[in-house]
């Protein structure tokens, strides 16, 4: 076994609560980042391409098999941590392994951080007992935060707490909800759990996904749960026929100009609120080009971030021309990625014409001035 292998199952050994593996040996490598996180039974693996994301849970006892064919001789880093140590792992191109260890907070310090976080009145009140945490790992049996969770503990009622600003504005008794692209519905789970368990709001959700499989899972999930008002169908986002009026849409994560199909729907239906967290926004990055600032197209990794951040500004302009109160909100992603935006709209009573005019006019200079065409302005106007 090679020295590499060692070092993997030496960090597999150990209390694992999270690795990263980065850094790919090749540009044409399938996979550019992996992730694991602990679940309850086991590990979560995340292997991400360039734009999408492939879950995969793994029992302890296969983690460093399942880690060594992933990795070994294809990245050159890989960093983990336990609840005592930080480690890192670097590899030479020629095949050499750099290992090294360091301390990092102590139990007593984590305990204390853990009453610190304990403080805090979550709208997800540890203690209860909530089924869908329970079975993402987030949750003991009992109903106590597992303590390598509560990054995503927070993260969850992160979101809970943007979604119940705006419910609690309206005094809303019946709710019905579209997620699009829901893949495996952790969340919507956990919203219809809010709605319907704390805020006592009769909800109805759809969850839209591709995948047969996820789909088939999903609804045996809500069977157990007992929601019966949750269901998950098969479709695309784009022309999906919605079987009731649509008080809110949710899309998490759809890539690229999936978003745009999906704020087009909720658009087009009225709907009164809409959550986006978009992803892989590469439409605009591939069509930019500009004579007056292009120095934001000189780098790369600058024109690249840029795109993605005129990409969010313009769907929130156009989402103001269509009469909805947006804002852009920092939202903490689950796979701790740099799509950290949420687009929050909410649909105005009335809209001054100027305001629709101006947030229009903005969109267009900045079209013109990068030769781009998004594709939510043309479903929107062409």
């Amino acid at each position: 076994m090679s020295e590499i292998k060692d070092y993997i199952e030496k960090i597999c050994a150990s209390d694992l609560q999270k690795a990263v593996i980065s850094k790919p040996e090749s540009k044409q490598s399938e996979f550019k980042k992996i992730t694991v996180n602990p679940l309850k039974d086991g590990y979560q693996v995340a292997k991400y391409t360039e734009k999408q994301v492939f879950h995969e849970n793994v029992k302890k006892e296969n983690l460093s098999e399942k880690l060594c064919q992933l990795a070994d001789g294809k990245f050159l880093q890989i960093n983990a941590w336990t609840d005592e140590k930080e480690i890192s792992l670097m590899i030479s191109k020629k095949g050499k392994a750099f290992y090294k260890e360091k301390k990092v907070q102590s139990v007593n310090s984590a305990n204390t951080h853990t009453e610190h976080n304990r403080k805090k009145q979550y709208l997800l009140p540890e203690g209860e007992i909530i089924a869908p945490l329970i079975d993402m790992g987030i949750f003991a049996k009992e109903g106590k935060v597992v303590q390598s969770m509560y990054d995503k503990y927070k993260q969850i009622n992160r979101l809970i707490e943007m979604i119940d600003d705006s419910v609690r504005q309206h005094d809303y008794k019946k709710l019905n909800i579209i997620d699009f692209g829901c893949g495996k519905s952790y969340l919507t789970f956990i919203v219809y759990y809010y709605l319907t368990e704390i805020r006592k709001i009769d909800t109805t959700i759809i969850g839209l996904d591709l995948k047969k499989d996820v789909i088939e899972k999903c609804n045996k999930a809500a069977e157990k749960y007992g929601y019966k008002n949750l269901r998950f169908e098969l479709g695309d986002i784009n022309g999906y026929k919605c079987p009731f009026e649509v008080d809110m849409v949710i899309t998490l994560h759809a890539c690229d100009t999936a978003t745009d199909f999906a704020l087009f729907n909720a658009i087009n239906w009225n709907a009164k609120m809409i959550f986006s967290v978009p992803c892989c926004q590469h439409e605009l990055n591939g069509q930019m080009k500009t004579q007056n600032l292009s120095l934001l197209t000189r780098y790369g990794i600058i024109q690249e971030r840029f795109s993605a951040l005129l990409t969010d500004s313009v769907r929130g302009n156009l989402l103001e021309y269509c009469g909805y109160k947006t804002q852009l909100l920092e939202f903490i992603d689950f796979a701790h990625t740099p799509k950290n935006i949420l687009i929050r709209a909410v649909k105005r009573d009335t809209t001054p014409k100027a305001t629709k005019q101006k947030a229009l006019s903005e969109v267009e200079n900045a079209m013109k001035e990068f030769n781009v065409k998004p594709t939510l302005y043309n479903l929107l106007f062409e």
